[in-house]
């Protein structure tokens, strides 16, 4: 009986799982968890987290210790001298925040907290609509060199043939060679067509967050072809509920009145209260004494109003930098759906028009070319018209799904569901 050590079992298995094609879905989540770009914007959540950690503590009370008329210097202390005698003091201050800061502050950092995780979302829909462009670039890509392949077999018999005609004497050297060129022209054609894939599937995987590329990685999949169910007004509400960018732009006019309020609470002065202990000694006589301060600053010049007119102002800016924003989110949800519509009808009308059209020619011309009666020039330009067709078909198919891609992307859709 056969044995297979378990470590050749084992590297069996890890090798038909690096090789193992992704799904879209697969894809998505690799690339929300590994992206370097997202990942170290999930670092502002917990820079926020630290902050908002901050702005909880209470101020610390001051400890002072002092001594005074110490007789470390020689002098000589008696009922006669007007020095001494040797005093000991511990004081203590206590502030005491008034207008609310701390809750103030405890607000600030909570809004700005809520805006570094919409910063993550954001950047997250920017991450994916990085793979989704990638990933129809990959299928494209091999639809592509499908295509190049397809053409140059049919090429390849096409030579073949005409090597048999030509030594039956029934074909010239020159229509030989001339074939022979033209199967060169479509192997080049494959060539690139698989460099483009290659080049795609990097670009997937800088995506992804992998730090090692492998030229084993592949996707599975199709071209996304759904017919969209939503109306333009639909998908621009859509967009302003669940958009991140948008979002964070309400978070920070949100953020911008927490500051204001911050601010004002900060030109209210603040109370000190405080304490003080003393022990005199001199004589083989002591004494203790307690004292109590009250202390605060005089609100005469700063009362905080350059801080109070800024967070006003920022709460206009922000206002407007909303407006601006939604006012760009309705040209993108403007232009996407249109673009959704002229590459739908182009899809459709290639679908419908051309590829049959063009694919009974090719094969026609070819037919009739085998049998001598068509030249070798009639068959070529049947052959490059269908290429071109389906070239321009797999093209309006990347169109058509990449448009969905970015209504989603537009409309924050595939973020909603993370």
């Amino acid at each position: 009986m056969l044995r297979i050590p378990v470590a050749a079992l084992l590297l069996c298995a890890s090798a038909g799982a690096q090789t193992q094609a992704l799904t879209y879905q697969q894809v998505v989540q690799e690339a929300i968890q590994n992206n370097l770009d997202l990942a170290a914007e999930r670092v502002r959540v917990s820079v926020a987290e630290a902050r908002e950690i901050t702005a909880r503590l209470r101020p610390n009370p001051v400890l002072t210790v002092s001594g005074q008329t110490l007789d470390v210097l020689g002098a000589n202390y008696s009922p006669d001298t007007p020095l001494g005698p040797n005093q000991l003091n511990i004081h203590t201050d206590f502030p005491f925040e008034r207008g609310h800061k701390r809750e103030e502050r405890i607000a600030v950092a909570k809004e700005e907290k809520s805006i570094a995780e919409l910063g993550v979302r954001e950047v997250m829909r920017q991450v994916i609509a990085s793979v989704q462009s990638a990933f129809v670039d990959i299928l494209r890509a091999k639809e592509n060199l499908k295509l190049a392949e397809e053409n140059l077999t049919s090429l390849t018999n096409v030579v073949a043939i005409n090597e048999s005609r030509l030594r039956a004497g029934d074909l010239a050297q020159v229509e030989l060679d001339r074939s022979r060129v033209a199967a060169m022209q479509y192997r080049a054609a494959v060539v690139q067509a698989q460099l483009e894939l290659d080049q795609a599937r990097t670009q997937l995987q800088q995506v992804m967050g992998r730090k090692q590329k492998s030229t084993e990685f592949d996707i599975s999949g199709e071209l996304q072809k759904d017919v969209l169910m939503d109306g333009q007004d639909e998908l621009l509400k859509k967009a302003l509920a669940r958009r991140p960018d948008y979002l964070l732009g309400q978070e920070s006019q949100a953020r911008s009145r927490a500051d204001l309020r911050l601010q004002m609470a900060n030109g209210k002065v603040d109370y000190t209260v405080g304490t003080e202990y003393t022990h005199q000694r001199a004589w083989g006589i002591s004494g203790s004494s307690m004292g109590v301060y009250f202390s605060m600053p005089l609100p005469v010049f700063n009362r905080n109003q350059g801080e109070i007119a800024r967070a006003e102002r920022e709460i206009v800016l922000a206002g407007a930098r909303n407006t601006a924003l939604e006012s760009s989110i309705q040209a993108e949800v403007i232009k996407a759906y249109r673009q959704y519509e002229v590459n739908r009808q182009l899809l459709a009308s290639i679908e419908a028009e051309m590829i049959s059209k063009a694919r009974s020619v090719r094969e026609t011309t070819e037919y009739s070319y085998k049998r001598g009666e068509a030249s070798l020039v009639e068959y070529l330009d049947a052959q490059r018209a269908f290429n071109d067709t389906m070239v321009a078909f797999n093209d309006a198919r990347a169109n058509y799904a990449r448009s969905l891609y970015l209504l989603d992307t537009v409309t924050a859709g595939t973020v909603a569901g993370q």
